[in-house]
């Protein structure tokens, strides 16, 4: 488990699998699988920010899991990157380099795939409305909203948009997907005009020659990172009175099954989306038909 140049010394992956093999007397082949699924959760933690464990909080393990969500892992797959985790900070607990264990409340997901939640057309609205308009970050706030919604991009996609990827007379962002693959997503009226307000009147103000290149900024002049976004999504929900969890990846739920309710082609909405095999897509063929039958069942005469 031999840790990458990117991930610091300070996170103790070697000694761990020493703990593993020596300790724990695990096989190679469940070392070897912890390994992996920690070089990729610290390979994030350091795109966060993060420099050693004990800085992790519950909000960087959240980016975490939305990661693995918008891989499209198998339930069984997220289950053992996550036992790997915790039995990581397991370690890290009783060796003292760590107080507390962020992944205290981690929430292993259902076995079977879950119908992905999404917002209604009014929720929607009152996200997008939901942004403090005096506060000087507002056009950029708004203009992810809007982005995240218009194109249903990944949020891995919208921290890593460059500005030569923005064509707004036309109407598309230029994105760049799993496996580095370039996708066209076409972007409305309302998208549109957040981004040239965040372009002219913000984004000049925040960039210092750190920005990389990247559309989104944050207050420093650096690129955004993937946990930043999860939070003006997080808090923006809660301005709008949304009482459930909204993450980025709802908002890229909402934007393929608004897309289906209105009458759009399934194969489109999979080139949207960027899923690379159409079963993906089709998880959102399941949500429109749940809603069917919720209307049947609650207007038909005979539907209870």
């Amino acid at each position: 488990m031999r840790s990458p140049d990117t991930v610091p010394a300070s996170f103790r992956f070697e000694q761990f699998q020493d703990y593993l093999t020596f300790e724990r007397g695990l096989s190679d082949r469940t070392v070897s699988a912890y390994g992996s699924d920690l070089r990729a959760w610290g390979e994030v933690m350091v795109a966060e920010g993060v420099r050693d464990p004990a800085s992790v909080e519950p909000g960087h393990l959240r980016v975490w899991v939305d990661g693995l969500t918008e891989a499209n892992l198998a339930p069984t797959s997220v289950r053992r990157a996550q036992s790997a985790l915790r039995t990581y900070f397991g370690f890290l607990l009783a060796e003292g380099v760590i107080t507390t264990d962020p992944t205290e409340r981690l929430v292993s997901p259902r076995k079977g795939r879950p119908l992905p939640d999404y917002l209604s057309h009014d929720e929607v609205d009152r996200l997008l409305e939901a942004p403090d308009a005096t506060r000087p970050l507002y056009w950029r706030d708004r203009a992810i909203l809007e982005v995240l919604y218009a194109s249903g991009t990944r949020v891995s996609e919208l921290v890593d948009l460059p500005l030569h990827g923005l064509a707004l007379e036309e109407g598309v962002l230029t994105v760049f997907g799993k496996g580095a693959k370039e996708r066209l997503v076409p972007v409305g009226g309302p998208a549109r005009r957040a981004l040239e307000r965040y372009l002219r009147e913000v984004r000049p103000g925040l960039d210092q020659g750190k920005g990389k290149g990247k559309v989104f900024l944050n207050a420093r002049g650096t690129p955004l990172t993937r946990m930043t976004v999860w939070n003006i999504v997080k808090d923006s929900a809660a301005r709008a009175g949304i009482g459930r969890k909204v993450s980025p990846h709802t908002l890229r739920h909402t934007f393929a099954t608004h897309l289906l309710e209105g009458g759009a082609d399934l194969a489109a909405v999979q080139e949207l989306l960027g899923h690379a095999d159409i079963t993906t897509t089709q998880i959102y063929t399941h949500v429109d038909r749940a809603r069917l039958r919720d209307l049947h069942r609650r207007f038909h005469p005979r539907g209870r």
